[in-house]
């Protein structure tokens, strides 16, 4: 398994948090029926993206992005230390498998210059902040952190009703250490790296491109959670606030890498996770490398 790609100038490093069983498909999936289901189990659960019992595999996991003049990492993740009481997997976790997982790829904490966040979903910002003292301090002391300003602003305004866990200990934590920038989907980093906006899974969700001059590498976030998204682009997951602006956004981004040699760097998909768009049909596969 590869955990290192070369595309262009750029080199990317997956750190894997967990591979693991998630939800069960079809709850995972409010509009997948047992037939559909049935239809396309043999090759989900050959790509290992489904288990023995129909549960949905799914890779937890960040990517940083070398350019030729910035260290980036892509989402951050669980975290150690966070409440999460609805998942079980990911509630005050201590163990040192994100880190070590850094330092295989050849890096420490102190060399990432940016973080940027795809969104605010506890599983993409866990690792924002670690805790130390008692207190919540950003993990990565060097970096620049990067929140879309529309999704800030959606859960600054969704915390000031009702306390939300990843919101304070994961979020709040770096804007009050004067480490984050609230970003316009106009943002880029030189000619490297800039912002394709994919709203739906959550208001301000957004996609990041990385190449000089072309579309070298896309990294999706939760634009897409499975490999049986890109055969049924209009499957949404439960958790899309927008189902309807979720579909639209996926198969918008799945027209945009079809049949291109941009490398669709996926969240969720198991391993490799990685892999090019082709056209199936009126649907898409997406070819893992």
């Amino acid at each position: 398994m590869s955990l290192t790609f070369a595309v262009g100038d750029l080199t990317i490093h997956r750190v894997i948090e967990q591979e693991t069983t998630f939800l069960p498909a079809l709850e995972m999936f409010p509009a997948l029926t047992g037939e559909l289901l049935a239809e396309n189990r043999s090759w989900l659960r050959q790509a290992k993206a489904l288990d023995n019992e129909d549960g949905l595999i799914l890779c937890f996991q960040s990517y940083v992005v070398k350019t030729p003049h910035h260290t980036i990492l892509i989402d951050t993740c669980i975290g150690n230390d966070k409440p999460r009481t609805t998942r079980p997997k990911w509630h005050m976790k201590t163990d040192d498998i994100y880190l070590s997982g850094l330092k295989a790829a050849g890096l420490s904490v102190g060399d990432i210059d940016i973080v940027m966040c795809t969104h605010l979903h506890p599983d993409h910002v866990g690792w924002n902040t670690r805790l130390e003292n008692g207190w919540w301090v950003p993990t990565f002391p060097n970096a620049r952190y990067v929140f879309g300003k529309g999704e800030f602003e959606h859960w600054a305004a969704q915390n000031a009703k009702a306390e939300i866990p990843t919101f304070t200990d994961s979020v709040l934590p770096v804007v009050e250490a004067n480490k984050a920038d609230l970003v316009t989907n106009d943002f880029a980093i030189g000619d490297h790296a800039r912002i394709l906006p994919t709203p739906g899974h959550t208001p301000g969700h957004v996609a990041f491109v990385f190449g000089k001059g072309r579309d070298a590498a896309v990294f999706c976030g939760d634009a897409m959670h499975s490999p049986l998204q890109t055969r049924y682009p209009d499957l949404s997951p439960k958790f899309d606030v927008d189902p309807t602006a979720a579909a639209k956004s996926r198969r918008g981004l799945l027209e945009r890498l079809c049949e291109t040699e941009t490398l669709c760097c996926t969240a969720h998909f198991p391993s490799p996770s990685a892999g090019r768009i082709k056209r199936r049909g009126d649907a898409f596969t997406c070819e893992m490398v």
